[in-house]
């Protein structure tokens, strides 16, 4: 199939090249990092929120979604589309991997988008993915899935970050997100936006259809909560459990539940292995919304130079890092 006529397929020579650079880098951090005891320096304010968020979820689950409107769940559902495709195409896939570009009104949609999920803001969650990448399993990664599932699903939130995040985030390149001007005005007045986007405006509009606005209020807090795990298991089951058919001596893994509830990024051993690609898996459209998205988009002319890698680049890395026992099974 010909590449979409804005993609920019990347030179398999470079590719290669970037991949065995990133190999030794990994390796050499792995050997670099010291066996030590870990402590946990617990953040309250964290975990009082997430405690009051989830007790409010599980209330609306059990006393309010099963007698409030059925337009409420529809404009819930809607709301969460629409935020969750905020954080994939938007934070995660422009703005942290730079895997495509996009123009202001494209962009000021996505900033807007990502502040009704309120995942930090543009600037924060660009930040902290990149060193994730960077620094994948370490101490310095985040939520490193190597310390257990619950500390990469969420326990990371509820704790201060590792030495290790501090002194290695400092060394990221963040020249881009410094000068785009929607990315620092969402930063500089999130704490403002954010509670318009993420809950006032959400829990307000079912009061049109004769709603109150109690139930509106915890089916909002619902969306929210169910917003927020689903995007973490691409942080936790997605460094788990699943496939690696491209390459075995990582974490990530290819994870179709993970894929179907946060709209294509579940495919995760692929995204590692290439983070470069718009699509964030090599099947395009399968399972993966957000790449539709961006294909829309770029139809439209607002997405554009969307970066691919190449079959021939794919297949060879495969034979070369990738579970072969995979493509055994289907034969």
């Amino acid at each position: 199939m010909a590449p979409h006529p804005n993609e920019h397929v990347l030179n398999p020579k470079i590719v290669g090249l970037q991949e065995e650079i990133q190999s030794l880098e990994d390796q050499q951090s792995q050997i670099d990092e010291e066996i030590k005891p870990r402590t946990y320096k617990v953040v309250l304010p964290n975990v009082i929120g997430m405690s009051l968020f989830h007790a409010g979820a599980v209330y609306a689950l059990l006393f309010v979604v099963w007698k409030c409107h059925l337009m409420t769940v529809l404009w819930a559902s809607f709301v969460y589309f629409w935020s969750e495709t905020g954080i994939t195409a938007g934070s995660h896939r422009l703005w942290a991997h730079r895997s495509y570009k996009a123009k202001w009104p494209l962009r000021l949609l996505l900033a807007v988008l990502t502040l009704t999920a309120h995942q930090n803001s543009v600037f924060e969650w660009s930040r902290d993915h990149r060193v994730h990448h960077k620094f994948s399993e370490t101490d310095a990664d985040p939520h490193n899935a190597k310390r257990g599932f619950f500390f990469s699903h969420v326990g990371w939130l509820l704790v201060k970050k590792h030495p290790d995040v501090i002194k290695n985030g400092q060394k990221i390149d963040l020249s881009d997100l410094k000068s785009d001007p929607i990315v620092q005005y969402q930063h500089k007045y999130y704490m403002i936006l954010m509670p318009l986007f993420c809950f006032i405006i959400p829990s307000i509009t079912p009061t049109l259809w004769g709603e109150s606005l109690w139930n509106g209020l915890f089916v909002c807090i619902l969306r929210y909560v169910v917003s927020l795990n689903f995007t973490w298991l691409v942080n936790s089951a997605a460094h788990l459990w699943g496939n690696k058919p491209y390459d075995k001596y990582i974490n990530p893994a290819e994870n179709i539940f993970v894929a179907g509830v946060t709209f294509g990024e579940g495919w995760h051993n692929y995204h590692h292995t290439f983070p470069q690609d718009y699509r964030a898996g090599e099947l395009g459209w399968r399972v993966n919304p957000t790449s539709m998205f961006i294909d829309f988009m770029a139809k439209l002319g607002q997405a554009y130079d969307l970066k691919t890698v190449s079959p021939a680049v794919i297949e060879a890395r495969i034979q070369r890092t990738g579970d072969t026992s995979l493509l055994n099974k289907q034969d």
